[in-house]
């Protein structure tokens, strides 16, 4: 019997993750990552981001490494590394060059590169392809092929898993397009959508977190207006739900490295072809000024709830970007500790799945040891299941009698009786 081809993936976040475990149950799995810590996590059946228990490490055939070499040989090359913006939210492409440059010194004659870094459209063709075939002077759609499908991993989800949502293929020509959507259909049960070339399933991609993007900013930019009506949203928006159109979103902080991120990559290539975005812009500004929103709320409170509001204490309740995940990276929550911070307001950080280490080394505030009893404001930032079920008395035992229970995404609407409450 022949062998089936073995399959290397460069990076192993979420995506590349799901994708090594899933694979690895067909045929050989070669995960690579930069990032040895990671790997010996790997090697050890433990997953650095909570998604994945001991056992999905089981009974599959992967070899988990940070050398280079250990996947020359493989047929395919998959790339999932992170695609984030810079300071000035500009596409910052490192990882994935990086990782173009290390497919280029192993690729042979005859490999598939799949690429599922989420990019502008162009990116594949006009910056991967011909860094790989600079560095392995090999020829694209003739010694080796390349393709592209878009990562739809949502983390903390256990149902819309890599298996259970359609998969987007394109190739560079029909038989990488067909290897490509062979390959992917061994483990995607739910079907697979191939789409005509590279630049449209680069399009599908960004546009799926720019359209969320812009309908949470619209309902950020509501929840704002209803506060200065003393309206509440969450009462407005149910109501609004009960048209059969009504598409349901909610406001809230938006980060993580794909919603709060992909439209930049879309503006950044539409400025470069001479349009200036409008609406996209626009919702970006809004969402990314939610922080501070939050933030100045909570001190417009403080200003007449306590004496000196430099003495004032709060608590934040979750750091990481969404509820149920580990993943702290772009926590909108940052925004409004720093805010504070500055008024050299006290605040502690509690979140049962974020790293303290993390947290320091990215913001350079932790987590705290222990909550107290007397805040002056609690920010219930991120619903995680463990917040669930706290109860208003919980509340009020943390709390000054004075205080104002924060909670973002409303998760203890009408629960909150004893202390003052606010919500997006």
């Amino acid at each position: 019997m022949q062998q089936k081809e073995k399959v290397a993936i460069i990076g192993l976040g979420y995506v590349g993750l799901s994708l090594a475990l899933a694979f690895a149950k067909k045929r050989a799995v070669i995960g690579f990552d930069i990032n040895a810590d990671k790997i010996q996590l790997l090697q050890n059946k433990i997953d650095p981001n909570q998604e994945f228990d001991a056992d999905a490490f089981n009974d599959i055939d992967i070899q988990f490494t940070d050398q280079l070499k250990d996947i020359a040989g493989a047929d395919y090359y998959i790339v999932a590394v992170p695609t984030p913006v810079n300071g000035e939210r500009i596409p910052n492409l490192t990882a994935l060059l990086n990782a173009c440059k290390s497919v280029g010194t192993v690729i042979t004659p005859g490999n598939i590169v799949i690429f599922e870094s989420t990019v502008y459209p162009g990116c594949t063709e006009e910056d991967c392809i011909p860094l790989i075939e600079q560095v392995s002077g090999l020829k694209a759609g003739t010694d080796f092929f390349y393709g592209y499908s878009p990562e739809r991993i949502n983390p903390g989800d256990a149902q819309h898993t890599l298996e259970q949502v359609i998969k987007v293929v394109a190739g560079c020509n029909e038989y990488a397009t067909s290897k490509v959507a062979a390959l992917y259909g061994e483990v995607v049960q739910a079907g697979i959508h191939i789409v005509p070339n590279i630049q449209t399933a680069e399009a599908a991609k960004i546009i799926e977190n720019t359209q969320r993007d812009l309908n949470i900013g619209l309902m950020n930019e509501l929840s704002m207006i209803f506060d200065k009506m003393q309206l509440d949203t969450k009462a407005v928006l149910a109501a609004a739900a009960t048209k059969w159109n009504f598409m349901p979103f909610s406001p809230g902080l938006v980060g993580g490295h794909c919603i709060g991120v992909d439209p930049y990559y879309l503006t950044y290539k539409a400025a470069r072809l001479g349009y200036n975005s409008q609406i996209i812009t626009a919702a970006r500004m809004i969402n990314d000024g939610m922080g501070k929103y939050v933030a100045d709320k909570i001190i417009q409170h403080l200003i007449v709830a306590v004496d000196v509001v430099k003495s004032a204490k709060v608590l934040v309740m979750g750091a990481t970007f969404k509820e149920n995940v580990s993943d702290i990276r772009n926590a909108k929550i940052a925004d409004v500790v720093f805010a504070l911070q500055q008024l050299n307001i006290q605040v502690h950080v509690t979140d049962p799945r974020a790293s303290h280490n993390a947290l320091m080394q990215e913001y350079g505030f932790g987590l705290t040891t222990s909550v107290e009893k007397d805040y002056d404001v609690v920010i219930v930032a991120v619903p995680h299941k463990e917040y669930l079920l706290l109860t208003d008395d919980y509340f009020s035992s943390i709390t000054q009698p004075h205080a104002l229970i924060v909670d973002i995404k409303g998760i203890y609407s009408n629960k909150i009786y004893s202390r003052k409450y606010w919500s997006l």
